[in-house]
Protein backbone atom coordinates (compact mmCIF):
# COMPACT_ATOMS: atom_id res chain seq x y z
CA UNK A 1 0.00 0.00 0.00
CA UNK A 2 1.62 3.48 -1.08
CA UNK A 3 0.41 6.92 0.93
CA UNK A 4 -0.71 9.48 -2.25
CA UNK A 5 -1.69 12.77 -2.24
CA UNK A 6 -4.62 14.05 -4.40
CA UNK A 7 -4.60 17.84 -4.90
CA UNK A 8 -7.51 18.58 -6.66
CA UNK A 9 -9.76 21.30 -6.42
CA UNK A 10 -13.10 19.86 -8.40
CA UNK A 11 -15.12 17.69 -5.51
CA UNK A 12 -16.72 15.17 -7.60
CA UNK A 13 -13.32 14.26 -9.22
CA UNK A 14 -11.45 14.31 -6.03
CA UNK A 15 -13.82 12.03 -4.75
CA UNK A 16 -14.03 9.47 -7.26
CA UNK A 17 -10.21 9.83 -8.07
CA UNK A 18 -9.58 9.07 -4.12
CA UNK A 19 -12.03 6.66 -4.00
CA UNK A 20 -10.78 4.03 -6.87
CA UNK A 21 -7.46 4.60 -5.34
CA UNK A 22 -8.37 3.45 -2.04
CA UNK A 23 -10.72 0.58 -3.48
CA UNK A 24 -6.81 -0.57 -5.65
CA UNK A 25 -5.31 -0.93 -1.95
CA UNK A 26 -3.50 2.58 -1.51
CA UNK A 27 -3.81 5.08 1.56
CA UNK A 28 -5.08 8.83 -0.04
CA UNK A 29 -5.09 11.75 1.08
CA UNK A 30 -6.88 14.84 -0.72
CA UNK A 31 -6.58 18.13 -1.01
CA UNK A 32 -8.99 20.90 -2.62
CA UNK A 33 -6.17 23.13 -3.26
CA UNK A 34 -2.49 23.42 -3.28
CA UNK A 35 -1.68 25.62 0.15
CA UNK A 36 -1.01 22.74 2.47
CA UNK A 37 0.44 20.25 -0.72
CA UNK A 38 4.03 20.71 -0.32
CA UNK A 39 3.85 20.72 3.40
CA UNK A 40 2.00 17.49 3.66
CA UNK A 41 4.37 16.09 1.46
CA UNK A 42 6.79 16.61 3.78
CA UNK A 43 5.43 15.45 6.95
CA UNK A 44 2.97 12.61 6.12
CA UNK A 45 5.53 10.44 4.26
CA UNK A 46 3.22 11.07 0.91
CA UNK A 47 4.92 8.35 -1.79
CA UNK A 48 3.18 10.06 -4.85
CA UNK A 49 1.01 13.31 -5.86
CA UNK A 50 -1.63 13.04 -8.52
CA UNK A 51 -1.40 17.21 -9.01
CA UNK A 52 -4.19 19.23 -11.04
CA UNK A 53 -2.80 22.23 -12.13
CA UNK A 54 -6.23 24.37 -12.23
CA UNK A 55 -6.10 24.87 -8.23
CA UNK A 56 -8.05 27.83 -6.79
CA UNK A 57 -5.10 30.26 -4.60
CA UNK A 58 -2.18 28.92 -5.77
CA UNK A 59 -1.99 26.49 -9.19
CA UNK A 60 -0.19 23.51 -9.83
CA UNK A 61 2.94 24.90 -11.73
CA UNK A 62 3.65 27.06 -8.27
CA UNK A 63 2.82 23.68 -6.07
CA UNK A 64 4.94 21.61 -8.22
CA UNK A 65 7.94 24.13 -7.98
CA UNK A 66 7.61 24.65 -4.67
CA UNK A 67 8.05 20.61 -4.15
CA UNK A 68 10.49 20.59 -6.52
CA UNK A 69 12.36 22.42 -4.09
CA UNK A 70 12.18 20.35 -1.10
CA UNK A 71 11.25 16.73 -2.50
CA UNK A 72 11.60 14.39 -5.34
CA UNK A 73 8.58 12.60 -4.42
CA UNK A 74 6.86 12.20 -7.99
CA UNK A 75 4.38 14.03 -9.13
CA UNK A 76 1.70 13.37 -11.92
CA UNK A 77 0.29 16.39 -13.17
CA UNK A 78 -3.57 16.48 -14.44
CA UNK A 79 -5.07 18.78 -16.88
CA UNK A 80 -7.45 19.83 -19.58
CA UNK A 81 -4.30 21.17 -21.12
CA UNK A 82 -2.45 18.89 -23.94
CA UNK A 83 -0.74 20.87 -25.83
CA UNK A 84 2.85 19.60 -26.24
CA UNK A 85 4.80 22.73 -25.31
CA UNK A 86 2.36 22.73 -21.89
CA UNK A 87 3.41 18.91 -21.55
CA UNK A 88 7.40 19.81 -22.13
CA UNK A 89 7.49 22.51 -19.80
CA UNK A 90 5.59 20.76 -16.49
CA UNK A 91 8.28 18.13 -17.44
CA UNK A 92 11.15 20.53 -17.27
CA UNK A 93 9.45 21.89 -13.85
CA UNK A 94 10.25 18.73 -12.24
CA UNK A 95 6.68 16.71 -13.46
CA UNK A 96 6.99 13.32 -13.87
CA UNK A 97 4.19 12.57 -15.79
CA UNK A 98 1.48 14.02 -17.30
CA UNK A 99 -2.36 12.49 -17.30
CA UNK A 100 -4.73 14.69 -20.12
CA UNK A 101 -7.60 14.93 -18.69
CA UNK A 102 -10.94 13.51 -18.84
CA UNK A 103 -8.67 10.52 -18.61
CA UNK A 104 -9.37 6.69 -17.86
CA UNK A 105 -9.19 5.57 -14.08
CA UNK A 106 -7.39 2.23 -15.09
CA UNK A 107 -4.66 4.24 -17.24
CA UNK A 108 -4.27 6.52 -14.41
CA UNK A 109 -3.50 3.40 -11.45
CA UNK A 110 -0.94 2.06 -13.77
CA UNK A 111 0.84 5.45 -14.35
CA UNK A 112 0.61 5.69 -10.65
CA UNK A 113 1.77 2.19 -9.65
CA UNK A 114 4.53 2.34 -12.23
CA UNK A 115 5.88 5.61 -10.84
CA UNK A 116 6.06 4.58 -7.78
CA UNK A 117 7.62 1.21 -8.47
CA UNK A 118 10.42 3.15 -10.56
CA UNK A 119 10.93 6.01 -7.65
CA UNK A 120 11.12 2.95 -4.66
CA UNK A 121 13.86 1.24 -6.74
CA UNK A 122 15.87 4.49 -7.66
CA UNK A 123 15.45 5.40 -3.72
CA UNK A 124 16.93 2.29 -2.57
CA UNK A 125 19.73 2.76 -0.35
CA UNK A 126 23.23 1.70 -1.09
CA UNK A 127 24.24 -1.77 0.04
CA UNK A 128 27.14 -1.24 2.34
CA UNK A 129 28.69 -4.25 4.36
CA UNK A 130 30.30 -3.27 7.94
CA UNK A 131 32.54 -4.69 10.43
CA UNK A 132 34.42 -3.30 13.50
CA UNK A 133 35.01 -0.23 11.30
CA UNK A 134 35.58 -0.94 7.87
CA UNK A 135 33.14 -0.63 5.06
CA UNK A 136 32.51 -1.91 1.90
CA UNK A 137 30.24 -0.67 -0.67
CA UNK A 138 29.28 -2.81 -3.17
CA UNK A 139 28.05 -0.56 -5.47
CA UNK A 140 31.06 1.51 -5.90
CA UNK A 141 33.52 -1.46 -5.17
CA UNK A 142 35.34 0.62 -2.54
CA UNK A 143 36.06 0.04 1.14
CA UNK A 144 37.46 1.82 3.81
CA UNK A 145 38.74 0.95 7.46
CA UNK A 146 37.94 3.99 10.46
CA UNK A 147 37.44 6.34 7.02
CA UNK A 148 40.25 5.76 5.85
CA UNK A 149 40.08 4.55 1.66
CA UNK A 150 41.75 0.91 1.24
CA UNK A 151 43.13 0.12 -1.97
CA UNK A 152 42.40 -3.37 -2.85
CA UNK A 153 42.39 -5.28 -5.86
CA UNK A 154 39.57 -6.97 -7.27
CA UNK A 155 40.22 -10.14 -5.33
CA UNK A 156 41.08 -8.45 -2.45
CA UNK A 157 37.44 -7.22 -2.54
CA UNK A 158 35.64 -10.60 -3.30
CA UNK A 159 37.17 -12.25 -0.54
CA UNK A 160 36.57 -9.73 2.02
CA UNK A 161 33.08 -9.03 0.67
CA UNK A 162 32.43 -12.93 1.30
CA UNK A 163 33.65 -12.95 4.41
CA UNK A 164 31.36 -9.91 5.46
CA UNK A 165 28.28 -11.61 3.89
CA UNK A 166 28.85 -14.64 5.62
CA UNK A 167 30.47 -13.69 8.83
CA UNK A 168 29.77 -17.04 10.95
CA UNK A 169 30.96 -19.46 8.34
CA UNK A 170 34.14 -21.40 8.04
CA UNK A 171 35.06 -21.28 4.18
CA UNK A 172 37.45 -23.83 2.78
CA UNK A 173 40.26 -22.46 0.68
CA UNK A 174 38.87 -24.44 -1.87
CA UNK A 175 35.63 -22.73 -1.74
CA UNK A 176 36.78 -19.36 -0.99
CA UNK A 177 39.02 -19.95 -4.01
CA UNK A 178 36.73 -20.86 -6.55
CA UNK A 179 34.30 -18.51 -5.11
CA UNK A 180 36.40 -15.69 -5.82
CA UNK A 181 38.43 -17.02 -9.29
CA UNK A 182 35.57 -18.98 -10.56
CA UNK A 183 38.37 -21.62 -10.91
CA UNK A 184 39.07 -25.21 -9.51
CA UNK A 185 41.24 -25.33 -6.16
CA UNK A 186 44.53 -26.59 -6.46
CA UNK A 187 46.16 -27.60 -3.11
CA UNK A 188 49.56 -26.35 -4.82
CA UNK A 189 48.11 -22.99 -5.90
CA UNK A 190 49.39 -20.61 -3.06
CA UNK A 191 47.44 -17.43 -4.62
CA UNK A 192 44.85 -17.50 -1.64
CA UNK A 193 47.54 -17.49 0.79
CA UNK A 194 48.91 -14.83 -0.77
CA UNK A 195 45.85 -12.48 -0.90
CA UNK A 196 45.06 -13.03 2.75
CA UNK A 197 48.78 -12.09 3.31
CA UNK A 198 48.22 -9.14 1.41
CA UNK A 199 44.87 -8.10 2.92
CA UNK A 200 46.08 -8.55 6.33
CA UNK A 201 48.94 -6.38 6.18
CA UNK A 202 46.85 -3.76 4.70
CA UNK A 203 44.31 -4.27 7.29
CA UNK A 204 46.64 -3.90 10.07
CA UNK A 205 48.21 -0.97 8.27
CA UNK A 206 45.80 1.16 9.24
CA UNK A 207 44.23 -0.54 12.12
CA UNK A 208 47.58 -2.58 13.81
CA UNK A 209 45.04 -3.40 17.09
CA UNK A 210 42.56 -4.95 15.33
CA UNK A 211 42.14 -8.70 13.66
CA UNK A 212 39.52 -9.25 10.39
CA UNK A 213 40.52 -12.46 8.69
CA UNK A 214 40.64 -16.25 11.61
CA UNK A 215 42.95 -18.89 10.27
CA UNK A 216 40.91 -22.08 10.99
CA UNK A 217 43.37 -24.13 11.24
CA UNK A 218 42.91 -27.79 8.69
CA UNK A 219 40.03 -25.91 7.23
CA UNK A 220 40.56 -22.54 5.64
CA UNK A 221 39.56 -19.34 6.75
CA UNK A 222 36.42 -16.85 8.50
CA UNK A 223 35.77 -13.47 9.22
CA UNK A 224 37.25 -12.83 12.82
CA UNK A 225 35.08 -14.14 15.24
CA UNK A 226 35.94 -12.16 19.67
CA UNK A 227 36.45 -14.69 22.20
Amino acid sequence: MSKILVVEDEKEINKLVSDFLRENGHEVISLSDGLKACETVENEGVELVLLDLMLPYRNGDMVLSDIRKKSTVPVIVVSAKETTQNKIDLLRLGADDYITKPFDMEEMLARIESNIRRSSFGSKAEEKLEFNGLVLSEENLTASLEGQELSLTAKEFKILELLLKHPDKVFSKANLFESVWGEEYLAEDNALNVHISNLRAKLKNISPDKDFIDTVWGIGFRLHKEG
